[in-house]
């Protein structure tokens, strides 16, 4: 079964004072059904600039030699900088050895970001569903965001767009990347069209 590290949100629960690192057990479900094993990464690398730290990030990624790399949803990117840094060293770690990449919702904003685009802010995509064009087929997605790409990142090919005219899919030209800004995780019942571009990206 092939390892596929996950990146994890940041939940900061003031009563406690407790920073948490988490993700929805249905993203796991999500791999579980495609056949991968999800491993999360802690965002405790990034905490410090340390060298010693970024020498753990190294020593994990090496232990875990994994097969792909999946950025997950939640924070707005700016919230919280040890998890914007985890996944900017995944990114690079990613295209240095040519990994295998999915990010979903921030996950995508976070790819254009690390590809030196911009985000904007949006209106009416957030708890809601709303129908996109993704190759000339109309699907019906989930949509929990704020913000939206500026525009599709260099050397990445547009792969859907919402009927408003915003960005939902990206591919990258040259490496296994894309970029989703729906939540396939959050479906009662996981998309059998999700499932399968799932598995085309991480084989």
């Amino acid at each position: 079964m092939k390892i596929i590290i996950v990146s994890q949100r940041i939940d900061f629960i003031s009563h406690r004072t407790e920073i948490r690192d988490c993700i929805d057990q249905r993203l796991t479900n999500f791999l579980l059904q495609g056949g991968y094993l999800p491993i999360t990464i802690p965002n405790i690398f990034f905490i410090t600039s340390k060298i010693k730290y970024i020498n753990y990030f190294e020593d994990w990624l090496r232990v875990i030699n994994p097969d792909g790399i999946l950025l997950s949803g939640g924070n707005n990117i700016g919230e919280f900088k040890s998890r914007d840094n985890t996944e900017k060293y995944l990114l690079d770690y990613a295209y240095e050895y040519k990994k295998p990449l999915l990010g979903i919702c921030r996950g995508m904003q976070m790819i254009a970001y690390w590809a030196n685009c911009s985000l904007k802010k949006v209106e009416g995509h957030v708890d809601t569903y709303h129908k996109i064009d993704f190759g000339g087929k109309i699907l019906e997605v989930n949509s929990y965001h704020n913000y939206s790409i500026d525009s599709c990142p260099k050397n990445f090919s547009i792969l859907a767009k919402s009927f408003d005219g915003e960005i939902e899919a990206i591919r990258n030209h040259n490496l296994n990347w894309e970029g989703w800004m729906w939540h396939p995780e959050r479906e009662k019942i996981f998309s059998e069209f999700d499932i399968k571009n799932l598995r085309k990206i991480f084989g």
